[in-house]
Parts: structure tokens; sequence; C-alpha cells
């Protein structure tokens, strides 16, 4: 999960996701709006029974905070909080598993700031079926011609891995680029991501009042977007000022085509 703000369990009961599919919480910064949910999610999973470890991720001062509200509200939790500092201004993976890395991505606010990139790791090639059939190779041996083994037949005859596989699909990559104003080089840590998420909270009618609260325009994001070249573009944290967000779209779509807007409980393809 990436940032909880208030009423984030509520969606994750509307979006029919099983509380015990979160495992890791990355918090970008420590804005209510992006951290004020986590506590009642924390008390709610220990109410439902958790066992499992749920571990934080988050700018070092939540952590005391969070210890003084869990002796307060969340007392014999059943499951253990494991916290992990993260640094917001510089660029390290903090978290990889057999799928995936987790990067933070430094962003620059009215307060210590980061985005998170999701890097999938390298996948195997697809089987290719009709040749596995052709050449009758034993399903234990699926996983070995995966792994870029070839195979000799009863005769004798070397198929090379070449003729059983077919190329994996590209690694998918995700960016999420929290509240920050526009950073010009921002698009060198993001070169290639298959879909970026950046904050618009302006258009460009307003682009005095990003520069003071530190926020970006829908141009903004459409232009680091265009230069990192993503395959789409996320918008969203929109200012209340816009009745219509389509404002904001059309001012990305300029720029960036494939742009599109975040909704509420919209799921989307990355």
């Amino acid at each position: 999960m990436v940032d909880c703000g208030e009423g984030t369990q509520l969606q994750l009961r509307r979006l029919r996701v099983r509380f015990t599919k979160v495992s890791h919480v990355f918090i970008s910064h420590l804005h209510g709006d992006h951290c004020f949910g986590l506590i009642g999610m924390i008390s709610t999973f220990g109410l439902l029974g958790r066992t499992a470890r749920l571990h934080i991720h988050a700018h070092p001062a939540l952590e005391d905070m969070l210890q003084r509200q869990m002796a307060l509200y969340c007392r014999d939790l059943g499951y253990e909080v494991v916290f992990h500092t993260i640094d917001a201004s510089c660029r390290e993976v903090i978290y990889e598993d057999r799928s995936l890395t987790v990067e933070t991505i430094p962003l620059s606010h009215s307060m210590p700031t980061c985005g998170f990139l999701f890097r999938e790791k390298p996948l195997l090639p697809h089987i290719r079926r009709e040749m596995i059939d052709f050449y009758k190779i034993p399903t234990s041996q699926i996983q070995n011609i995966k792994n870029g083994a070839d195979w000799t037949t009863d005769d004798g005859e070397l198929i090379p891995n070449a003729r059983l596989v077919e190329p994996a699909d590209a690694p998918r990559s995700y960016a999420y680029c929290s509240d920050t104003c526009y950073l010009p080089d921002l698009h060198q840590q993001l070169q290639g991501v298959s879909t970026l998420y950046h904050e618009s909270t302006y258009g460009e009618d307003n682009l005095k009042m990003a520069e003071k609260y530190y926020h970006s325009t829908a141009r903004q994001a459409a232009m680091v977007a265009r230069d990192a070249g993503a395959g789409q573009l996320i918008l969203g944290h929109y200012s209340s000022r816009y009745e219509d967000e389509q404002v904001l779209l059309n001012e990305a779509r300029q720029v960036f085509a494939n742009a599109h807007l975040a909704n509420e409980l919209e799921v989307i393809n990355v």
C-alpha cells in the first residue's frame, strides 16, 4: 500500500481487498491526507485477529507518533508492527523480494517527501507449448528450460533453448510521485517507467499557487512523463477549486497524450 489517508480501510472494503493482503505500507510524507488512516487500519487489523507482521516504511518522525498512538489505542494488538525508517533525501532500494524492488524517489515539498518506484524483476520466458508437446519433454523439465536449458532427445538431437521458448514480457514498473513541486530533472530517475502517477494539484492558471505551496500543475506532470518516456501518466491530488478535473486532463494531454485522471476506486492496468 502506498500512503494511507483517512478512510483507507473503508475503500479497501469497497474494493473487496482482503486486509490480510496488506503486508507493507509506504508513507511518502507526514501530511495528514497521506497518513491519518494508518492508526485506524492498524487497530482494525488487530480486532480482526491478524497475526502476520505489518511493515511500515516512513520518515523516522512517524515512528514515535505511531508508537504513542498504538500504546493508547492498540493494546494487545496480536501482531507485530515493524517500522522501517526511510531517508526522503536520497535514492535507495528500501524493499526487495523475489519479484520486485521498491526504491525511494527524492521529491521537493514543504516537508521531507519521497515518491516510490516499484520495479518488477525480469521475468522468465514463455514456454512454446507446441514444441514441448512435439519433443515430448516431461513437465519436470519445463522450469529448467525456462531458466535457459537446452533439450536432448532420446536420439541424441540437441534442441536449442531458443526453439523452446518465446521472449518474456517486458518487466513492468510504477512510479508514484506524491506531493512535489515541478522538478526539471525528475525524469532522469524515471526513464522508461510503464506507469507514472504524478500529482497535478493545479492548472497553469494557478502556477503561482503551485510554486508557493510546492505542488505541480498538470502540464508540469505531463512534461515529466514526456521526458521520462513513460508508458502512461495518471494525474491526481487535485485542488478542490476545480469542480471539473477535465481541464487538468486537457492541459496535460497537450504535452503528453496518454494521460488519464485518477478516480476513486478505479483499477488501472500498469
